[in-house]
């Protein structure tokens, strides 16, 4: 039997939050959080875990990455001025439409967007995991409060590989194989 606190992919949805690049080059260690995030969207694309992406304010902040985008044969962001992507125009019935218990949050910033999905998501009965090696903010500092804060309101802090593992749950399998590249 698995823990409440363990991934289960058949119930994750991937969220990828407003990894646009005016934005994405002001955030600490970005290079590393945009890696993340990219290789967090290919194995959940090898796995079949559904992906949303959403953009913040693209008239202002730009569109999401291209390293991003290309990932998706037809890429669609879901455009949003709340913080919280569950405030977005037509987020919530898409998330509601995939029937799933489970998020994976990565993206930007950890301590407003990111927080505040976390908090409302959790509030709705959603079980909230996130990738702290995929999540930024512009300051250290903020990124470890916001993570702090949603650890403390019931979040559950992972990483890359922790995500992977849980979603895979075997070596040895066709999926292992696919996604090991990912990994080295």
């Amino acid at each position: 039997m698995r823990h409440p606190h363990q991934l289960v992919r058949s119930d994750s949805v991937l969220v990828v939050v407003d990894v646009q690049d005016k934005l994405l080059h002001a955030i600490q260690d970005w290079q590393e959080v945009l890696a993340n995030t990219v290789k967090m969207i290919k194995f959940a694309q090898e796995l079949s875990v559904p992906v949303l992406v959403t953009e913040q304010y693209p008239k202002g902040l730009g569109p999401t990455n291209l390293s991003v985008k290309e990932l998706f044969s037809d890429f669609y962001a879901i455009e949003k001025t709340a913080f919280s992507c569950l405030g977005a125009e037509n987020f919530y019935d898409r998330l509601l439409s995939l029937e799933k218990k489970s998020l994976v949050l990565v993206g930007i910033e950890a301590h407003i967007c990111v927080l505040q999905t976390a908090l409302e998501a959790m509030s709705r009965g959603f079980h909230v995991h996130i990738i702290s090696d995929a999540v930024g903010s512009r300051r250290m500092g903020n990124k470890l409060l916001g993570l702090d804060k949603i650890k403390n309101a019931g979040g559950i802090i992972s990483g890359v590989e922790i995500a992977l593992y849980e979603w895979l749950e075997y070596a040895g399998s066709d999926e292992f194989k696919a996604v090991l590249p990912l990994i080295k």
